[in-house]
């Protein structure tokens, strides 16, 4: 893709990411979450949240969006979150259109960069909590060289239990080291 550039997301991307946040999630959230909220309030739950995290710039918080021709994906990332597992890379959504293309694996090389700066060289881990039945987006951060490291059970999107179904679990991958990650992505 030519064309594709990567530039922090602003106030006036949140809709963008909100779609993408919400498309994605009723591709690959079916059975972990409420068919009712995925197919009614997945949306305007999404616009609610992306709105209000990038009303205002946070030095602890990275939104990075990947566009060609308009939002295509982003990543979402609370720098130095847990003392124990680094940064969360609390959220990374591609189009559908547009995985398999590498801009997966592009953001996150950004998002080490973040780390990497942000936090020194003495403390660049990096996480992210996965849906269990998630298995393309398990192989996709084993390639990158993520570890399992931990399971949960899934908290309802707003803190609405009717959200989910059932009880699901959520998997904990880790790069004990982003700057890792951060040479791949120099070499993409």
């Amino acid at each position: 893709m030519p064309s594709l550039r990567f530039r922090l997301a602003t106030a006036a991307d949140a809709d963008a990411v909100a779609h993408l946040h919400a498309d994605s999630w009723r591709r690959h959230y079916r059975g972990a979450y409420s068919d009712a909220f995925l197919d009614g309030d997945v949306v305007a739950d999404r616009i609610e949240t992306w709105r209000e995290r990038l009303r205002e710039r946070d030095p602890r918080r990275c939104t990075i969006l990947a566009e060609c021709a308009g939002a295509i994906g982003f990543a979402n990332t609370y720098l130095e979150q847990d003392e124990t597992w680094g940064a969360l890379l609390d959220n990374l959504h591609v189009g559908a259109a547009h995985q398999r293309q590498g801009v997966g694996a592009m953001l996150i090389a950004r998002t080490a960069d973040a780390v990497v700066e942000r936090s020194g060289a003495d403390r660049t881990g990096l996480y992210l909590w996965v849906l269990e039945q998630n298995g393309a987006a398990r192989a996709f951060y084993e390639a990158l060289g993520a570890s399992p490291a931990g399971r949960e059970r899934v908290t309802p999107p707003g803190g609405v239990p009717g959200r989910l179904n059932g009880a699901p679990f959520k998997l904990r991958y880790w790069w004990q080291d982003a700057g890792a990650l951060s040479a791949r992505g120099s070499a993409s």
